[in-house]
């Protein structure tokens, strides 16, 4: 038996309130990494990461590129600020944790037995009542009381000058501080589980091994050693593109300055890529058949990834990340969009490059996509839509070419068709990007060809839309704008076009209309001889119905332009109808029959022949046919944190919710016997780590059952 002092309570106070104090300003320093930790983890997850540093530069522009390459925001998770304030954050937690345990564990097997009953008045929640019961029978009936409602309980005897009294001193809740211990360990786990899984490693062996980040290209096998991490590195997480038919094993892991290869100890083999479609064309289910060859057994084992269904060997996960082309085959016919160019054909595979030359000028072609399946919203707005300048994606053909996911209108899904997507670059480097789809489309009642350019990979994509002949072909479009370019043709057309509209008028009439006709035409053709006088308004080339418009507004007064650009519209529809008859009689066809169908091909015909001065290439190249060859991408990963972090999320789940919802409870009742033998005083106190109203009704509920035990048993 003990009794405790003033003084020594005094001084165990005062070191708990400074342990108190001190776990307090550690807390914060952790809540201030977790915060900069979780920012900064929102910026790597806003913000792509190890892209190419040329993507950065088209997106953000070389001033703030600097700025955020300096902060390493590219490779957030492998930056060294982001790794030292993990590191602080491990390093801080560990220690408050090696500093509290002791003290949790130790305080979890006190009962504090020996407190003062001058102590017990001084709580919140205390009661004291008169029991008619000897001490140690009393104390024996509130010791069995409490461990039935799932208290632990531990008995004192104390002498004092009235005779042996006794405390009674029990605790519950104990799950509140191993709540505390759990939460911090996950904090510690999940951290150093994600350092595991990051590329720490990589990192590592870059500075202490002398690996480097690879910055060339050419084959894979031709890499030198310093560019290739063994296939015993601990942790990894890359790419790995399989075409079907042929095997891989050499994983990609994008790094700022390049790439890395890593080495699997095993090699995948694509035996068929699978991808399934709902009715309306949309994707249901991306697989892959694959074999896994191990280079250590020679053990071949087959199976199947799907998207969230990933297959694993020798510790490696392998998922199915996306999916590419494979080096598919296509055969692209090359459309002149101008005079000088004449029609061939050229063939290739998806990633390569060919030369092509017209004297002088000199540009490759680089086959850079093929999409079979393109599933499209098709939804009736009055969008016009001709104009390669402002036409795109988004607005105003999104409800008919864009991305289903991309509209907030009501959508018609229709697959139309397979597409190709190629680059043509200059002499100087510069290259421009083109999607054009292999089949016509129907848009507002017209069934036309779309052609989409864009001048960087960050824009999307402008269409210009060409009408069908009757023959559903874009040669008559060809063969009018052709026509277009040549003064004779021009100045036949008009001829027939002035005799059609003013045979028999007077002489000087037909003349007038003759030079009227002939002028709008050339300023629609782009060739008229004045032309370089009219204002362009920053059009790279003046022609077409902006040239028309150019001409009104500097010899045209203001008042008088509608009517005027009426009549000259008009005029120009019918000198471009006759041109079109020209273009089939030279190319041996029968004259187009006047009717709905030749009305609606010349009036977009007149819209896509002024909108095709702003296509910047002097030809365009149609799909004609292709050899479909799929290619699988996996992400392969050896993650051994990541049984860590899972660990030490379960773990936090189990702290937090022991710290929030576990009241740690502790309970004393002093039992000191009166003088010759009259009963005795009972004394009761109750502390919590909260104040809540639970507390109060838990307290009365004890004071009931343990200071009144006759009223306990008459209810």
């Amino acid at each position: 038996m003990s009794v405790s002092t003033g003084g020594f309570e005094l001084q165990r106070g005062t070191q708990t309130l400074r342990a108190a104090v001190e776990l307090l300003s550690s807390m914060r320093f952790a809540i201030a990494l977790l915060t900069v930790i979780c920012i900064a983890s929102v910026v790597g997850t806003v913000l792509l990461q190890n892209e190419p540093i040329n993507n950065y530069i088209n997106q953000f522009g070389p001033f703030w590129y600097e700025v955020f390459a300096a902060l390493d925001l590219y490779s957030v998770y492998s930056a060294w600020w982001f790794l030292l304030i993990l590191a602080f954050l491990v390093v801080s937690t560990t220690l408050c944790i090696l500093r509290s345990t002791p003290k949790i564990l130790h305080d979890l097997k006190l009962f504090k037995e020996n407190i003062r009953e001058q102590s017990l008045k001084a709580f919140p929640h205390k009661a004291q009542a008169e029991l008619a019961e000897a001490p140690e029978a009393a104390a024996q009936r509130i010791g069995r009381t409490l461990v039935a409602s799932g208290w632990k309980v531990r008995l004192q005897r104390r002498e004092t000058p009235q005779g042996a009294g006794w405390m009674v001193a029990a605790k519950a809740g104990a799950a509140n501080k191993l709540g505390y211990i759990a939460a911090h360990s996950a904090i510690v786990m999940i951290c150093i589980g994600g350092l595991l899984d990051g590329d720490m490693m990589v990192r590592a062996q870059m500075w202490f091994n002398g690996k480097t980040a690879f910055t060339g290209g050419g084959l894979i096998a031709d890499v030198p050693e310093q560019h290739r991490l063994s296939d015993r590195n601990p942790t990894f997480r890359g790419n790995l593109l399989v075409t079907e038919g042929t095997r891989a094993g050499t994983a990609i892991l994008p790094q700022p300055q390049g790439v890395i290869l890593q080495e699997l100890p095993f090699d995948i083999e694509l035996k068929r890529f699978i991808v399934e479609y709902y009715d309306n064309g949309m994707p249901r289910l991306f697989a892959s058949d694959i074999v896994i060859h191990d280079r250590y057994t020679g053990e071949a084992k087959e199976a199947r990834v799907e998207v969230n269904h990933p297959a694993s060997h020798r510790g490696i996960q392998i998922y199915q990340s996306s999916f590419d082309d494979g080096g598919s085959l296509v055969r692209l016919k090359a459309v002149p969009m101008g005079s000088a160019v004449h029609p061939f054909t050229v063939e290739g595979r998806i990633g390569e490059t060919t030369a092509l030359t017209n004297g002088e000028e000199r540009l490759q072609l680089e086959f850079t996509g093929l999409r079979v399946i393109n599933v499209e919203n098709f939804v009736n707005r009055n969008d016009s839509g001709a104009d390669v300048r402002r036409v795109d994606l988004r607005q105003a053909i999104e409800s008919r070419l864009g991305s289903a996911h991309k509209t907030v209108t009501e959508r018609e899904l229709r697959n139309v068709g397979p597409s190709v997507t190629y680059k043509l670059r200059d002499a100087a480097g510069q290259a421009r990007e083109y999607h054009n789809y292999m089949l016509p489309i129907d848009l507002d009642g017209s069934r036309v060809y779309v052609l989409g350019v864009r001048d960087t990979p960050t824009e999307e994509f402008r269409y210009l839309r060409v009408p069908v002949d009757e023959n559903d072909a874009i040669d008559g479009f060809i063969r009018l704008r052709a026509a277009l370019a040549d003064p004779a043709m021009r100045r036949e057309a008009v001829r027939r076009y002035v005799q059609l509209a003013a045979g028999g008028q007077r002489e000087d009439l037909q003349q007038a209309l003759t030079v009227s006709t002939q002028r709008a035409i050339d300023l629609f053709a782009g060739q008229d001889p004045d032309i370089d006088t009219l204002p362009r308004r920053n059009m790279p080339v003046l022609g077409g119905l902006q040239a028309v418009s150019a001409f009104m507004e500097v010899n045209v007064p203001e008042a008088e332009r509608e009517r005027a650009g009426e009549v000259l519209l008009r005029i120009l529809n019918g000198a471009l109808f006759e041109l079109y008859q020209l273009s089939r009689e030279d190319a041996g066809l029968p004259p187009a029959e006047r009717g709905e169908a030749t009305a609606a091909f010349m009036t977009q015909a007149v819209l896509s022949l002024s909108d095709a001065f702003f296509y910047p290439a002097p030809l365009t190249f149609q799909l004609t046919d292709f050899e479909h060859v799929q290619a699988s991408v996996f992400q392969v990963a050896r993650a051994p944190g990541k049984t860590i972090v899972y660990l030490g999320c379960l773990l936090l789940i189990i702290g937090v919710f022991a710290m929030l919802y576990v009241r740690e409870r502790r309970l004393w009742v002093w039992l000191s016997p009166r003088e010759a033998g009259q009963g005795l005083q009972a004394t009761m106190a109750l502390s919590s780590n909260r104040k809540l109203l639970d507390n109060d009704r838990e307290f009365d509920r004890l004071k009931e059952r343990l200071l009144h035990p006759s009223a306990e048993v008459n209810r």
